[in-house]
């Protein structure tokens, strides 16, 4: 047990061993930054299995969601294995499948609408189609590069991310729209969605765009993230075909479990399929 004290050239190495292991910059990222606030609260001090327990429950009291603590949990646990430390993994916190999710936190088809129209509005057209992409197809807002002049004219994007590869499907519409904004902006080949200097725009820029239209939109903006989209699609789509195995394969899921997670009903949608059942006299 002796000797073992977090430094910041662990985290780098264990960096290192991540974008060895192929993970995204994402993931690399969100993975250093669990581990420092671990190593932060060992503040290097022996790391013991007891240290590993007290951080789970400094967590908790903290009043962190139960999915970020187990998130993180699995960013330390991911550590130690790497370190060869795996008597020290804690045990994620046991969480019941949600029946439905809070109304404040999903966006609905309407509100979408409402921030689609008002960045038309306000004639911001690139993130008029970013928010379109993104609902549209379903994918990731890291997987923006992929939607390319080439891709718009073939109708099907080659998507890789986690180490997969999926095929995206543009529907005719959207076709219509990345290309006719991609000859408007000089756009001749490559990714369509560029900043000024021609680098794809990142996740931060769609986010702070993003956040910009709630107050003209009249949508709250706790709701308003990339990943909100995607969600959306997903419940639009299996609303529509019922067929989950399908939906996980078309998002790009290794697990139908976190499928499940984006297709839960509103808490209003709950409670009117409740109401029809009847079965109060």
């Amino acid at each position: 047990m002796k000797g073992r004290v977090l430094t910041e050239e662990v985290t780098r190495e264990f960096e290192k061993h991540l974008e060895l292991e192929e993970k995204s910059a994402h993931t690399v990222e969100k993975y250093a930054r669990d581990v420092r606030a671990f190593m932060r609260f060992a503040d290097g001090t022996e790391v013991t299995k007891e240290t590993a327990i007290a951080f789970k429950q400094h967590l908790l009291d903290a009043d962190y969601a139960v999915r970020s603590v187990n998130s993180m949990l699995a960013s330390v646990n991911c550590l130690f294995a790497f370190l060869g430390w795996n008597e020290l993994r804690v045990k994620t916190v046991k969480l019941q499948q949600q029946v439905f999710c809070p109304e404040e936190k999903e966006l609905t088809k309407a509100e979408y609408l409402r921030l689609v129209q008002t960045a038309q509005q306000k004639g911001n057209e690139r993130l008029n189609l970013i928010l379109q992409t993104i609902c549209g197809t379903g994918i990731r807002v890291s997987e923006l590069p992929f939607i390319t002049v080439e891709a718009a004219k073939h109708g099907e994007a080659t998507v890789s991310c986690k180490g997969k590869t999926r095929a995206v499907f543009l529907v005719r519409g959207l076709q219509k729209k990345l290309l006719r904004y991609a000859a408007e902006q000089g756009i001749q080949s490559g990714c369509i969605f560029v900043t000024r200097s021609g680098k794809p725009v990142s996740r931060t820029n769609v986010w702070r765009d993003m956040k910009a239209l709630c107050r003209e939109a009249g949508v709250n903006p706790r709701k308003v993230f990339p990943h909100n989209l995607r969600h959306l699609f997903a419940r639009v789509f299996y609303g529509i075909e019922k067929d989950i195995a399908k939906l996980a394969d078309i998002l790009g899921h290794s697990s139908i479990d976190t499928t499940r997670i984006y297709i839960i009903s509103t808490g209003t949608e709950h409670r009117q399929r409740m109401e029809a059942m009847q079965l109060v006299i």
